[in-house]
């Protein structure tokens, strides 16, 4: 029988040479850009104690999440499966302030199953929250964010999903559904199963008007749909009416802004429904038909660790962008091979290449260029070292 115990448990995968290091320098361009927006770098534990891990809209995580016994203290402790409530609790607790905070965060999170995003269990997550901000002045920054991090990564032919789940909430109250009637409507939405839907509403005490309203979301997506939402939903109340003209102003925006950006409405998208408040996206790019990063308006947050927020944000996978990029470039013009050899102009000479940028290599043994796989060298010209291109015969 082979001996298999240096393999990895399912949907758990590594990252080697050269993708790593690649990877490394997207992550670096990334945060130097939030930075470069006000947003202040996070480190957040990677795990911590699970009653505090899974508060408030952490709750939905539950079964993500590892859990084990602490044995200093005897309490269960989780292993953190997102990083938002982490960013939260940050924010409410140990920076507690009534002002703005940006904030922004990067690493490994670990997944009892594969996650929805990328059928890993061991994503890693990057993301940038605002928090205390009702405006949409903050989600379009948020959104602006998310999309700057996809092109950072490479990414082309980008798509913006735009919903809000207060749409739906709004019309459920006023039809006054029971908890169990929203669900089986919540579900039949997910799946724009309009037949479904038509049987539902009719064996629910709705008014004509109430049902018109609620079976038309199933309808209302779409590249060009905002007029008409208006129009069928023209009696839900002031706060859908608000609802929809939140999503308006984000339209103009990114159409102002990002001009090369599809966008797309779908009022029946209700992601992150018992977390999000507000505007809800994602960002899709074509041949894959899931999204590649979300995010939405989350209001109240923080209010479990002492500080209720106004705050919204975003998350994607890491790891999925970089597959995903179309800019993977060899470094093979930047790999130097330097002999091997203890003489101080040499040393000299190639510490000033490293810090230029370059990779110089000593050749140990009987490495060669194209074990190291450079394309250049150090050669002695008098009392020099120089660059000089190998020649491949």
């Amino acid at each position: 029988m082979t001996d298999k115990k240096w393999l990895l448990p399912n949907a758990v995968d590594e990252i080697l040479p050269p993708q790593a290091w690649q990877l490394e320098q997207k992550r670096r361009l990334i945060l130097d850009y939030m930075v470069a927006c006000g947003y202040d770098l996070i480190t957040p534990s990677l795990f911590e104690f699970l009653d505090s891990l899974l508060t408030g809209a952490g709750k939905d995580l539950d079964r993500h999440t590892f859990k084990v016994t602490d044995q200093s203290s005897g309490r269960t402790l989780g292993f953190r499966a997102d990083m938002t409530t982490q960013a939260a609790r940050i924010d409410a607790h140990l920076l507690s302030t009534s002002k703005v905070t940006r904030l922004c965060y990067v690493g490994e999170v670990v997944h009892t199953r594969t996650d929805e995003l990328a059928g890993s269990r061991n994503p890693i997550q990057i993301g940038a929250e605002c928090y205390g901000h009702q405006g949409i002045c903050a989600d379009a920054e948020i959104i602006s964010l998310m999309i700057e991090t996809l092109k950072i990564m490479g990414l082309k032919q980008i798509s913006l999903d735009l919903g809000h789940v207060g749409i739906f909430r709004e019309l459920a109250k006023q039809a006054a559904l029971t908890p169990e009637q929203e669900k089986q409507i919540f579900n039949a939405l997910q799946r724009k199963a309009i037949p479904e839907i038509e049987q539902m509403l009719a064996t629910f005490d709705l008014n004509q008007q109430q049902a018109e309203m609620l079976l038309a979301l199933a309808e209302l997506n779409g590249n060009d749909i905002l007029a008409l939402a208006q129009q069928k939903l023209a009696k839900a109340g002031q706060k859908v009416a608000d609802a929809l003209a939140e999503i308006a102003e984000i339209i103009d925006f990114m159409k102002a802004q990002m001009p090369e950006i599809q966008l797309h409405i779908d009022l029946a998208e209700l992601r992150g429904y018992h977390f999000h408040t507000g505007v809800v996206f994602a960002a899709f790019v074509p041949k894959l038909g899931r999204e590649i990063a979300r995010g939405g308006r989350y209001n109240g947050v923080g209010k479990s660790f002492g500080s209720a927020r106004f705050a919204t944000g975003f998350s994607a996978n890491l790891k999925q962008l970089f597959r995903l990029s179309q800019e993977k470039e060899s470094e093979t013009d930047k790999r130097v091979l330097a002999p091997a050899k203890l003489d101080t102009v040499l040393m000299n000479k190639i510490n000033e290449l490293r810090h230029a940028g370059y990779r110089v290599i000593r050749a140990l043994g009987t490495e060669t260029a194209s074990d190291l796989k450079c394309q250049q060298e150090l050669v002695l010209k008098g009392n020099d070292w120089v660059l000089q291109k190998i020649q491949i015969i």
